[in-house]
């Protein structure tokens, strides 16, 4: 990744990423129990499942017990964990499908039958007794989703460049075509107004926004997600140092640039004792093992969310 060109195409195909899905609606719900067909889709990994409420609403229609409910009172289950509608669908399938990510030593396509067994990805839509205690509802008019987008966009420009004078700086029409252009999956449009907040190639991030979620124990019995983060810079000095120098140097006579090793090394030693192999564990982003030597801003410019954060999900080994 050593050009405009490269990082875009890259974009592209993150962008092109689909998963399939199979949705039923909740038996609770339905006036057939379990006889009504699911609804079958490929969904991008970039989208939020209540872009897909509307066509769910109008698919169950016919089915629903209380037909005067509507399509923003819609959540989703996974095995018995409503899911965070603020993430996007691929975190979240990176996070609860359990399908084993591609890589180099398995690629797509080299599926195990367990793992075809994942596929698609089969959820529930409920359109009542929303989890009041797990997710914050949504409204008729979009604004939470819309509103909660663009807190996540500038947490990530603010971090990118240590102000968010940015994403403030918008147009109410960029600031809104930028959520639209992830809704409607429209690249083009997303590049126009997202490269008006990245700085060039020949100007360094400031830090680097990454999440790292990690895997819950399997007895526990909490749903909330364990969530790792911390200000990272995209380059660090070449000889030895302290985690916690690594994490708030940002100059250096000789630096180098800080990878996916290095971060997930410093920020999490126990699972990662190698900032050049994994042993323990190993970090996926869209449904793939990504290289520990990926430097991590080439990573966050070519394959961060519509939100402009990269979200690395820790998978276990073995």
């Amino acid at each position: 990744m050593d050009n405009r060109g490269s990082l875009g195409s890259i974009q592209k195909t993150v962008w092109d990423g689909r998963i399939p899905l199979e949705i039923i609606l909740a038996p609770s719900e339905s006036r057939t129990f379990d006889k009504t067909d699911p609804y079958l889709i490929a969904y991008p990994r970039i989208s939020y499942f209540p872009s897909l409420l509307p066509r769910l609403r109008a698919f169950f229609a016919s089915s629903l017990i209380a037909p005067e409910s509507q399509s923003h009172e819609g959540w989703f289950e996974f095995e018995g964990v409503p899911l965070k509608w603020h993430y996007p669908v691929g975190l979240l399938f990176d996070l609860y499908a359990g399908a084993s990510p591609a890589s180099k030593t398995a690629p797509i396509g080299d599926e195990s039958p367990e793992d075809a067994s994942k596929i698609p990805w089969r959820l529930v839509v409920h359109f009542s007794n929303w989890p009041d205690e797990s997710l914050v509802r949504l409204d008729a008019d979009g604004m939470v989703m819309g509103d909660a987008f663009i807190n996540s966009v500038k947490e990530a420009d603010f971090l990118r460049n240590g102000t968010a004078k940015g994403i403030m700086s918008l147009s109410k029409e960029d600031s809104s075509g930028l959520w639209k252009a992830v809704e409607d999956v429209n690249l083009p449009s997303f590049q126009r107004i997202s490269n008006i907040l990245l700085p060039q190639l020949s100007q360094p991030f400031r830090n680097v926004p990454i999440r790292i979620f990690l895997p819950l124990p399997p007895d526990d019995e909490s749903p909330s997600l364990k969530v790792v983060q911390s200000p990272l810079p995209p380059s660090i000095p070449t000889q030895s140092m302290q985690s916690s120098q690594i994490l708030s140097s940002r100059s250096s006579p000789t630096t180098q640039p800080q990878t996916i090793g290095t971060v997930l090394h410093t920020l999490l030693p126990n699972l990662f004792p190698s900032r050049r192999t994994p042993v323990l564990a190993k970090p996926v982003l869209h449904g793939a093992v990504i290289p520990m030597s990926a430097p991590i801003e080439e990573v966050v410019r070519s394959s961060a969310y519509g939100d402009g954060w990269a979200y690395l999900v820790v998978r276990m080994m073995g």
